[in-house]
């Protein structure tokens, strides 16, 4: 998994005064912000606060000012970016196998010629990693929501990404494949040290699975592990309204938290 490039010394992805206006409107304002190398980095914040439009930054899909720097791995090379987004819009009457979507992202070589044998492997291991063994053949219409979600988490996956952006990615999936996500992505993490950006707005997935805390609104409110950042005072301050608090003790990496923070909204589209 080459761990050693991934969780060595440095930093994955560093933004520094990063501002973003789209049709005359601010977006996002001076961000400055370096997630947590090998671990797993929420962002949070209201609606309409630039969460996804960071991610279309970091990805170089909308104009921005300011600077976003990728860290290098050991072998010299600009860390790797992985992105599962937050909906696929497609026709689900379409025939289309999952090999057949997997092996598009993966290949040149025409799907109409042929599937190429190391495409192949590439695509069953991917899909392996998320637990979607022999999954190959099954049409991708066919799929629920949290299966979905785990065949663009393969796909992510197959590029060999350092760092892995996730916008919103149990948004629409029921609570228990919300969870049974959630973990996977911890198991993924844990086992390849990937420095992951998930945008989420259920803040109790957050404080159940979230290694540091970016809480934003259109600039970088504040950030630290969630203990730190997920406090009432916070997220009044963030979400500029009460946000409700409830007692549920659990243990995250060997500590207990006290409570959980909930919040709910709906998806934001900037």
């Amino acid at each position: 998994m080459k761990a050693d490039a991934r969780a060595g010394g440095g930093f994955a992805l560093r933004i520094q005064n990063l501002s973003v206006t789209l049709g005359g409107v601010t977006i996002l304002s001076h961000v400055n912000f370096q997630p947590a190398m090998g671990k797993i980095n929420a962002v949070v914040g209201p609606n309409g606060a630039g969460k996804t439009t960071l991610l279309r930054a970091i990805l170089g899909l909308v104009p921005f000012t300011g600077t976003i720097e990728r860290g290098r791995g050991a072998d010299g090379r600009p860390q790797r970016i992985g992105y599962v987004p937050q909906r696929l819009e497609f026709d689900r009457a379409m025939p289309l196998s999952v090999l057949d979507f997997l092996a598009a992202g993966l290949q040149s070589w025409p799907l109409w010629l042929r599937c190429l044998s190391k495409v192949r492997r590439v695509a069953d291991t991917a899909l392996g990693r998320v637990g979607a063994n022999g999954w190959e053949s099954r049409r991708m219409g066919a799929l629920s929501g949290g299966e979905l979600q785990r065949v663009l988490l393969a796909m992510a996956l197959a590029s060999e990404p350092d760092i892995l952006l996730l916008d919103e990615p149990v948004s629409g999936v029921d609570i228990a494949g919300e969870s049974l996500f959630c973990d996977l992505l911890g198991s993924l993490q844990r086992e390849g040290h990937y420095t992951m950006l998930l945008v989420n707005h259920d803040l109790s997935i957050v404080t159940q699975h979230a290694d540091y805390v970016v809480c934003l609104n259109q600039t970088v409110y504040c950030e630290g592990t969630p203990v730190e950042t997920l406090t009432a005072e916070n997220l009044r301050r963030l979400y500029r309204h009460d946000v409700g608090l409830f007692g549920h003790s659990h243990m995250h990496e060997g500590h207990a938290h006290d409570h959980h923070v909930h919040h709910h909204k709906e998806s934001e589209s900037k």
